[in-house]
């Protein structure tokens, strides 16, 4: 085990910062830290993947395992079981899978690629690997048809010829069915792409084959010849047989189904258009859309099911995408969301000739998955118990928190219980496969996404599942326009103005708060109790880096009209006559860009407004979107910054406690030299924050008021006196609050300004060339955490702080001094002043934590959640209120003079700092790249910095030393959302969205990996496979029944020959030992089958034993009974008896 000792690494330095070179380490930052973390418990690797399947492209279903698979246009296969059984592989080659066929109740399934190839997975292990593949190199495939219980599989190509592969060996046989052959005489024409393969349910030596351009052949695989040909002028999209073998229905481009007899080539026997209106006088109907395919099921109580897609008529503009499901008499057509890629019948009975007995179909949309139940009056649907409704509304942001408290899994799955939609089907979910794994992972996981509509969902991420708890709709609290003109010309997003752009989330005070892309915050309590607000509470911030005494006219104490929100007015002059000198032409000025709303807002249990914050537009420029946002139950203080500057928000007296400039935070500390490029006759866009068109300052004017940490702090204390009003900003409040409660600027005046500056300068910001000064003029706030540490150097006590990280690569720590818990905490202010410390960084600050003296993370305080509606039980909640428990960490019980470790992590570097004397260690963490995502993470006994950068690497160092741990190139940056959504959590979990539908899981942990395979479902569970149905007597004495064909004599190598070597390519699949049971040829793979099949039939061997026991011991008995009867009558005569 290392140890690590800061004095000894300060000694290796080169470059060390003044202030930390200046000072020697105290005593206490000798004491060794045993650091448990080595780089053998990293190794990092891919666990799970939710969500719908982005793309999909193709469909099928093993009625005996009773699982699912999806294809995709990138080549992800996906399968699923029961709710908790999914899997998800990949083809190496990308390509999209154009048909899926299971190996029935085998564990196996075939893929068919668009690169032509032909691939076997074996499903009898927990991670499906591909056993054989097969390209084809001189056709492209159209169409895969693998009959029941057979092993050699039909692939017709888009010339129009059928080749057979061995599916045990992935070999061509030599038998082929050319088009020519097929088609013969009947047309001219070449017949187009095979379209549809299927052996006749009756007779598996005949063969129907569709192609595109309408003909269809009933091939007689025997005799090697066409039986009968069928032609159709329109366009084949799809067929289907009726159990009986004596009739098929094919589907056409034109919206018609004709209905064949087999013996009768000539004409169909039907024609049906299901969505056509028939003409009077007996003319043909109007042509439909194409029908893409149709399924024929039948029952044997009662009519036969059509199951068809597409086919509606070409004057139903703008009609959503159907499925229709013709029954008897009866026609249901079933709208659907998106459109429709595939769907499946699922039949009692995996014999196609047999009654089929559907019972439910399987509905592949392009965003969603649908089952719908056929026995059930009206169709409806299922309730579906997989996570797939993640892009609902497209994901915007998502958080993980592994480990989280017990209780708040079953707190949220309760108010999330009452959510649930109503009208589904009784019946239970029919994809029912597979079983669950053993999971050894025990701590709650917590899944947080936002949403492009402003909605917040939870989700149950424990033991690799994932499963929706719970759904917030920040929405409601805004006024929604009705239509796009009666939008608010206050707008700063032309759609989505409620996306969600940042969440703080505390799980164990179970307070919320997001962050939205209008420049708004929204604070949130979580309560059992249903509550109606009568009156949103509302807080109006002007974020501006200056406020111009001599050009803004006095607008601070100014009261809301009644409903506790202002009006906001297209143009300022409306609402607000005296805001600005320029009402007159229209500019926006103090004007939210969304307006909350003003009715009763009914609240139900779950999360319920506390305090909405929005950002002001300042004369005539709209706020900048907000960067960085925290949120602390403990403080009673949400924190949030942008590219202005920085707001302090006390939410338990709806107050400002501070709206600063980041350069304002500096105070004279400021080490960047934002110095004018031009003489100083006129105002220079110079040393603001954010552009220049946010207000900025020269340095002219920092001169006149060098606002130092002396004078800072007396601002701050000065902030509450009523001479301070005049030069405030606008806070809105609702009326009902204390009027003495106003938001005063922290900004003095900056003495007077050229009254000619105002304009030229804004003139002159927007065609200036992006210097180095005007980078440094827009410092955003990156960064923020609360804490209880030394926020001043030599400090004795730990004391409440705000740590601040900025995108220039500053770190300053505001110290916070709050009144005692209780009543004075709503009634005195909170005081906010500067310490003076500032760190500096290579890069934006991404990331700050803190260590106590043993090198345990120092979580930020929080008070314990308490139901906030418990009116009856007012002790109950004033004794929770007055309970501020500071952080729960070893260091709050110790003596004072120990050491905090401050870790702060950049784009560039990552640097651990000793508080309160502030010597430091640094870290170079990518030199040619920069850091995505950076989070300090508990693994196991030990802290690590884990990181994600832009070339695709993910890292850990220790803590506190930064010693390397894990350096892997797992994933290059191939599109923003995996930037956006990446985030790391404890034990070593990470997630990140891979596709706008699906969250990839992995980890980072040795352990997780170990144990992995035991946590992932099975796939594969011996079941016996049906019996075959009865023949009956008559049928079997005529031979009406199933015909069955030795496709072994008919397509093997002794009788049809070796297929052409350039046709296809075999490619053994890397399916390791595991996969080559049951699926290998020749003698071992025989052995394995037996095997297999041995223990499948284990169980009822089982039985059979019992069973015959029982015989035995029946008997037994009987032998006795004869026996007696025997000696009884032994003496007597015939006619005794």
């Amino acid at each position: 085990m290392k140890k690590f000792n800061i004095r000894k690494v300060l000694d290796g330095l080169t470059a060390v910062s003044s202030s930390s070179a200046a000072s020697q380490p105290g005593n206490k930052e000798n004491d060794l830290i045993p650091e448990t973390l080595q780089s053998e418990h990293f190794q990092l690797c891919k666990t799970v993947r939710h969500g719908f399947p982005y793309q999909p492209s193709s469909m099928t279903f093993d009625p005996v395992q009773k699982i699912l698979a999806i294809g995709t246009q990138s080549g992800a296969l996906r399968l699923f079981g029961r709710p908790g059984v999914e899997c998800y592989c990949q083809h190496d080659s990308g390509a999209a899978v154009i048909q899926l066929q299971f190996l029935i109740n085998e564990g196996a399934l075939v893929s068919a690629l668009a690169d032509d190839s032909i691939h076997l997975w074996n499903l009898r292990q927990k991670r499906p690997a591909i056993l054989h593949s097969l390209k084809f190199n001189r056709e492209r495939i159209t169409f895969c048809h693998l009959p029941f219980q057979s092993k050699w599989l039909y692939v017709g190509t888009e010339r129009g010829n059928i080749h057979i592969v061995n599916v045990e060996s992935f070999t061509l046989s030599g038998y082929v069915i050319m088009w020519n052959k097929a088609i013969e005489l009947s047309s001219k024409a070449h017949p187009g792409p095979v379209v549809h393969i299927s052996d006749n349910p009756m007779d598996e030596g005949k063969l129907i084959i569709g192609f595109e351009s309408g003909i269809v052949v009933l091939w007689d695989l025997k005799s090697k010849k066409a039986d009968y040909r069928y032609t159709y002028d329109e366009a084949i999209h799809s067929l289907a047989w009726h159990h009986e073998g004596k009739q098929f229905i094919c589907s056409h481009s034109d919206g018609t189904l004709t209905i064949w007899n087999v013996k009768s080539p000539g004409k169909p026997v039907q024609t049906i258009t299901p969505h056509g209106k028939q003409p009077k006088d007996g003319k043909k109907p109007e042509p439909c859309k194409p029908i893409l395919k149709v399924e024929y099921k039948t029952t044997r109580a009662g009519d036969p099911y059509m199951i068809l897609s597409g086919g509606l008529s070409y004057d139903t503009v703008g009609r959503r995408p159907c499925l229709t499901v013709m029954h008897g008499k009866s026609t249901a057509v079933l709208e659907m969301d998106h459109p429709i890629v595939d769907f499946l019948t699922l039949c009692e009975t995996p014999y196609p000739n047999d009654f089929q007995e559907p019972y439910a179909v399987v509905v592949l949309l392009e965003k969603d998955l649908v089952v719908i139940d056929l026995a059930q009056n009206g169709y409806p649907i299922f309730e579906n118990p997989y996570p797939l409704a993640i892009h609902e509304s497209p994901v915007t942001c998502c958080e993980y928190f592994a480990d989280c408290p017990v209780d708040i899994i079953p707190a949220l799955y309760s108010v999330g219980a009452r959510q649930k939609r109503q009208g589904y089907s009784k019946k239970e979910w029919p994809i029912s496969g597979g079983n669950w794994g053993l999971g050894t992972q025990s701590y709650p996981e917590i899944i947080i996404t936002g949403h492009a509509d402003g909605s917040v969902k939870f989700w149950d991420a424990s033991a690799i599942m994932l499963q929706v708890l719970y759904k917030l709709k920040t929405a409601k609290v805004f006024e929604k326009s009705r239509n796009k003109e009666d939008k608010p010309s206050t707008d700063i997003v032309d759609e989505d103005p409620f996306a969600i752009q940042i969440l703080s989330w505390c799980a164990e005070s179970r307070m919320l708060c997001v962050a939205g892309v209008s420049a708004h915050v929204i604070v949130y309590r979580f309560s059992k109790q249903e509550v109606t607000t009568e009156v949103v509470q509302l807080l109006e911030v002007r974020l501006q880096y200056e406020l111009n005494d001599a050009e803004s006219p006095d607008v601070g104490g100014e009261q809301l009209p009644a409903g506790g929100t202002s009006s906001p007015q297209t143009s300022v002059s409306h609402s607000h006559p005296s805001t600005s000198s320029s009402s007159s032409d229209g500019i926006r000025d103090n004007v939210p860009c969304l307006k909350v709303r003003s009715t009763p807002l009914k609240q139900s249990p779950g999360y319920q407004v506390e305090l909405v914050v929005q950002l002001v537009w300042v004369s005539g420029e709209p706020p900048q979107q907000i960067t960085s946002l925290a949120v602390n139950s403990s403080y009673g203080l949400v924190v949030f910054g942008n590219s202005n500057g920085l707001a302090v928000v006390d939410y338990l007296q709806k107050t400002v406690l501070l709206n600063l400039g980041t350069v304002e935070l500096y105070g004279s500390n400021d080490p960047y030299q934002r110095q004018p490029r031009s003489p100083r006759k006129s105002r220079q866009p110079s040393g603001g924050l954010g552009d220049i068109s946010e207000g900025s300052t020269t340095s002219e004017d920092r001169c006149k008021s060098p606002t130092s940490a002396k004078s800072l702090s007396r601002t701050f204390s000065r902030l509450l006196s009523s001479d301070l009003a005049k030069m405030s900003r606008k806070l809105s409040l609702p009326t009902e609050l204390k009027p003495d409660l106003v938001l005063l600027s922290v900004c003095p005046p900056r003495g007077a300004i050229p009254p000619d500056g105002r304009d030229s300068s804004f003139s002159r910001s927007r065609s200036s060339s992006v210097t180095s000064i005007d980078k440094e003029a827009r410092e955003a706030i990156t960064s923020l955490h609360f804490a209880e540490t030394f926020a001043r150097k030599g400090e004795a006590v730990a004391t409440p702080s705000l740590w601040v990280g900025t995108s220039l690569g500053t770190v300053l720590a505001v110290a916070l001094s709050l009144p005692p818990p209780g009543e004075q905490r709503l009634l005195q202010p909170v005081i906010v002043s500067p310490s003076g410390t500032l760190i500096r960084l290579k890069g934006s600050i991404l990331r700050m934590a803190f260590l106590d003296s043993t090198g345990a993370i120092i979580p930020p305080s929080h008070e314990p959640w308490y139901e906030p509606n418990a009116f009856d039980d007012r002790d109950e909640r004033e004794k929770a209120r007055k309970r501020r428990p500071v952080s729960v960490s070893p260091s709050a019980s110790q003596e004072l003079s120990e050491t905090h470790y401050a870790v702060v992590c950049s784009e560039k570097q990552a640097k651990v700092l000793a508080l309160p004397s502030q010597a430091s260690v640094k870290h170079s963490i990518t030199e040619t790249s920069f850091v995505l995502r950076s989070d300090v993470v508990q693994m196991g006994s030990g802290v690590c910095v884990a990181c994600f950068c832009a070339n695709g690497h993910i890292m850990a160092l220790s803590l506190p030393s930064l010693r390397p741990l894990l350096d892997v190139n797992y994933l290059p940056l191939t599109d923003m959302r995996i930037a956006r959504t990446f985030c790391f959590s404890n034990n070593g979990q990470a997630m990140y969205l891979i596709s706008p539908t699906e969250i990839q899981r992995i980890t980072y942990s040795q352990d997780t990996c170990e144990n992995l395979q035991e946590m992932l479902g099975e796939l594969f569970t011996p079941v016996e496979t049906p019996e075959a149905p009865n023949r009956g007597f008559f049928k079997g004495l005529f031979g009406g029944g199933a015909q069955s064909l030795d496709r072994e004599e008919l397509f093997g190598e002794s009788v049809a020959g070796k297929a052409s070597r350039s046709l296809a390519q075999h490619i053994p699949g890397p399916g390791g030992i595991e996969g080559m049971k049951g699926a290998a040829s020749g003698v071992v793979g025989d052995l394995a089958r037996a095997r297999i099949a041995l223990d499948e039939r284990g169980q009822k061997l089982g039985e059979l034993e019992e069973r015959t026991a029982a015989m035995m011991a029946s008997a037994e008995s009987f032998s006795k009974h004869a026996h007696d009867m025997m000696l009884k009558c032994k003496d007597k005569k015939w006619y005794q008896f």
